[in-house]
This record gives C-alpha cells, structure tokens and sequence, in this order.
C-alpha cells in the first residue's frame, strides 16, 4: 500500500539529516508505530506519506514514495485526499468550519459525495467516537481532547484506505485513548485500514501496532516487530524498562504479558514502603467555591481547595471535565468566574507586568500563543531581558530540557514537543512563584520527560514554589505529582496522595501500577527498592 524506495530527505539550512536511504513497505491493513526522539522527523515521514513533503514545507528528497501504486512525486497532496486521511498534532490547525458537525462534513462535501450518503457517515463517526453530545458545539468551545477526537473523525468519515495520524493521543485521557486506538484497530482488521501512526506515549499504542518504524533522530532508521525494536530500543514504555530491570528474559509489549512473566515475583512477601505525608507548610494558592461558567454549559461548579508551598498537584479527569478552565481561573486569564481565587495572597486578575512574571507562569495547551520571536535565540534573548536575567539563562534552560534546537530556526518550524520545550524555558526562566502547565508533555519524549520532571522537582523544592499541572500522562503524575485531583463535570470527585489516587483508579492507574497488582508500586524505581530490601 505504501513504498518508500531509497528515500532520503534533507531541509535547507539544516545541519543533519531527516531520513537517510529509506526502504519501507507498509501493507495494505497494517498498522505501523513510528517513534524517535523529539524532533526526529517523524511528523516529517507521515508528511511524506500524502506530499505534504516537500510540495508545501520544502526540503530536499530523493528517492520515491508511492501509495496504492501513485506516486507523491507527481501528484499533489489534494489529489491524495481520497486515498489519504491525516490527522496532525495540532487539531485545531486543520479545522476549516465552525461546528462538530459541519466539520465532519466538510471533507465528504469536497469529494461531491451525495447528501444521502454524508449523513450516513456523520451518524455512524459520532457514534464511532462518543461525539454525539458534541454534534452542535462551536469546535472552539471543545477541550483539546475534544477536539482531537472531532479531528480523527473528519478523517474517518471520508472512508480513506490510509490514515495516517501524528500523536493521535496526545491530548486524550486514558479512557479515550483506548478506545481511539480500539476503533482504528478494528477498522484494520475488519476494513483493512492501513494505519500509521506517530507517538510519544508507547505504552498506550504499542499493544496495537504490528511493526515499529525507529528513527534515532541522525537520519537512520530501524524497522522490526514490538519486541525487536523493544530489545534493544532506549525509547520504551514502562514495562519494557520493567522486564530489564527484573532481568527478564523476555520482554512484554502489554500488561496482560508482563504480568504473566512477573508471576514469581509478585509472589514473593515485600517490606511495603511507608509513604510519609508531607507536612503542609503556607498556602500558596487558596480557591474557595469557585464557578466557572460559558455561555452553554457550567466548566467548573462550587469548586474549593488549597494548594501548599513545595506542592506539585497533578489536575486529572475526562477530556471536557474542565482542568483547563480551572487553570486558566488560577492564572487569572478567564472572566467568566465567581467565587474566591487567591495565588499568594492576591487576586491574579489585578496582577499586572513584572509583579505577574514573578508571581505566575502559566503555559497553555498551545505553547505558541506565548511566542512572537522570529527565532528561537530571540525569543530567548527576549526572555532573558523581560526577565532582568543573566544572558544565555533561557537558551540553557531549552537546551537541557530540548537539546540540538539551532537558535536560527523559527518557531513555528518546531516540532510540537520543541515549541513546548521552549515555551516552558521562557516561562521557568522568569522564576515565578506558581507554575501552571496545561498538558506540559505533548510531543515530549521520554527523555525530554525526564528532564521536566528533574526541572519541576527542582523548582517546587525551592523556597515559596509550588507546581499546578493538568494532564493525562497517568506515567508522569506517577514520576512528579506529590497530590492528584480528579475532576469530574467541574467537580471535584477525589483530593489525595498520588499514591492512593492512581491506585484507585483502575483506568488511570500507571503500567507498573498494573502489572504488580496488589503491590502498591507505581514506578519501576518502587519495585526494584522493594526487591533490594529483601
């Protein structure tokens, strides 16, 4: 179905190479993972797949790539649109109309499908994706995990034999996620649907996938199974990280697998760990019967807590539940509250300037909307002057957390996880006494991961600091938070350690949580600590 023959492909300007002499043959109901580092060009090869590169972004390609027997070289990405649906990393980037509804239609309309058969389709999509509840609401109004399924489904609907899809479930909670991944990979077994897909969060799609694609980000590649590319790969889920730290000689690729091979060693009689509550120092952000209401529905309802100095308090729920509406009223960004919000001791809607940078960093789902430099080096530049910092401070905080970024390179040429590593270095480099981060790890790799959860550790152990984030990464609550909320329809449903939170919840319980059940371990690093006690 899709053949890439000898193909290489360079940027201009750029110091490396995207891919280097690429062979790859993708049959017709497949469905291929494509993983590698931040920045490595995945989006790049899914971009190839329909010609979006090089007719719109440019480059330099050799070789051929060719679907369903035609060749991208001599047609342009609108005659593939029939064969070819694709999904990007930013949903609200591709949406063209104002309506669920309207955009669901919209593809169909081009292809002069008749009106009889558009319904049809549209019924069984919002069906297919539980958007039924959605149909009528304006897509601006919809959370990103909303949006991102409203955006699989204008895909779907227009019946294309490829799909290709770049981080599908970036911005989806668990539940969804699943069954996201559930419906594609019954449409590869039942409609032979050739899927590929790009992702950063293996451990929820690599159970699906038949074959993984490896770019190691130096224009190499590497093709195998799940467990080839799993032996040896240092990009891994959880339990593959698990089954090397235990020793094992096989490496499972889901929990039903793992839990099968670690059957010995759950067994055995463990010194549970004793997990000290934290002593509850100044409050540092104090919210008292706070209601968040739109125009069609209520965000928030009769919302109180209150967040410590030196806390980090991981905000979770459904896509919609209102995390982000909650963290736009901490940032003080949001209008339409009412009730009591207090961010260290003053209203952050009357914060203004320089007393605002100090007392709030606030990074939105979409980092860009804090960036306006032509280059990456002038917005850090920026930064470092805005903020009355020693020059080169917000360059290094980048390079830690996202390293290899040429300073030249635009903004909006970044890859999503770049342009968040570097929205969050101008922000951190402000020093401002609460973070507020809105799904902080979309497009982040494990390691860049690891480097946010040492940056953010680091930062909510220093004096008067505290860290805010909503998210769905079940793995990275289990690294970093100290405390979770679980927010249901605005409502707070569950206020507790991370510990007692996460096992709770069977759904948004973490890989290792699940594979050495009853064990209350969360992370690789608990199950080793409990065996060395032993």
């Amino acid at each position: 179905m899709i053949k890439f023959s000898n193909v290489s492909l360079v940027y201009p300007n750029s110091t490396k190479t995207v891919l280097e002499d690429l062979n790859l043959e993708i049959s017709e109901g497949e469905m291929v993972l494509v993983i590698g580092p931040t920045g490595s060009g995945k989006s790049s090869l899914l971009r190839l797949i329909n010609g979006l590169v090089p007719h719109h972004t440019g480059g330099i390609l050799a070789g051929d790539v060719s679907v369903d027997g035609i060749s991208t070289q001599l047609v342009k990405p609108g005659g593939m649109s029939h064969l070819i649906g694709i999904v990007g990393q930013n949903p609200l980037n591709g949406f063209v109309t104002d309506t669920v509804e309207e955009e669901l239609a919209f593809g169909m309309e081009n292809l002069n499908l008749s009106n009889d058969v558009m319904r049809k389709r549209v019924e069984e999509v919002l069906d297919l994706l539980s958007l039924a509840p959605l149909r009528a609401r304006t897509i601006a109004t919809l959370s990103g995990g909303e949006q991102q399924r409203v955006a699989i489904g204008a895909a779907l609907v227009t019946h294309p034999k490829v799909l290709v899809l770049d981080e599908p479930t970036s911005a989806l909670d668990p539940i969804a996620a699943e069954e996201v991944l559930s419906i594609l990979q019954r449409l590869v077994h039942d409609l032979s649907l050739t899927v590929v897909i790009a992702e950063h969060k293996l451990e929820r799609v690599i159970q699906f996938a038949d074959r993984i694609v490896y770019i190691n980000g130096h224009g190499e590649t590497k093709v195998g199974t799940p467990e080839q590319i799993m032996l040896d790969s240092p990009i891994a889920p959880p339990i593959v990280h698990l089954a090397r730290a235990l020793g094992l000689k096989d490496i499972g690729t889901t929990v039903r697998e793992m839990r099968r091979l670690t059957h010995e060693v759950r067994g055995k009689n463990y010194h549970e760990a004793t997990h000290e509550v934290s002593p509850q120092t100044s409050i540092s952000i104090k919210i008292d019967n706070l209601k968040v209401n739109y125009a069609d529905h209520v965000a928030v309802n009769a919302f109180s807590t209150e967040i410590y100095n030196n806390e980090i308090v991981a905000l979770m729920g459904r896509n919609g539940a209102g995390k982000s509406s909650l963290l736009k009223a901490i940032a003080g960004i949001s209008k339409e509250v009412s009730g009591g919000v207090g961010v260290v001791g003053s209203n952050p809607q009357n914060l203004k300037g320089k007393e605002r940078l100090e007392c709030i960093g606030y990074i939105p789902q979409e980092p860009s909307d804090l960036l306006y430099g032509q280059s990456v080096a002038i917005e850090c530049e920026q930064a470092d002057v805005d903020n009355e910092i020693n020059p080169g401070t917000t360059a290094k905080l980048l390079s830690q957390l996202v390293p290899g970024i040429s300073g030249d390179t635009h903004p909006r040429e970044l890859s999503e996880g770049q342009r968040l590593g570097l929205a969050l270095s101008v922000v951190l480099s402000s020093n401002p006494k609460v973070l507020i981060l809105d799904e902080p790890t979309r497009g982040l790799d494990y390691q860049a991961k690891r480097e946010l959860v040492s940056i953010l550790v680091s930062f909510a152990k220093s004096s008067n600091k505290c860290v805010v984030l909503a998210t769905h990464d079940v793995e990275l609550v289990a690294d970093l938070a100290t405390r979770v909320i679980f927010i249901a329809d605005g409502e707070k449903v569950a206020d507790g350690s991370t510990l007692d939170v996460l096992l709770s919840s069977p759904a948004f319980a973490p890989q290792v949580a699940k594979v050495m059940s009853p064990h209350p371990w969360l992370r690789v690093s608990d199950v080793t600590a409990a065996i060395e006690k032993l």
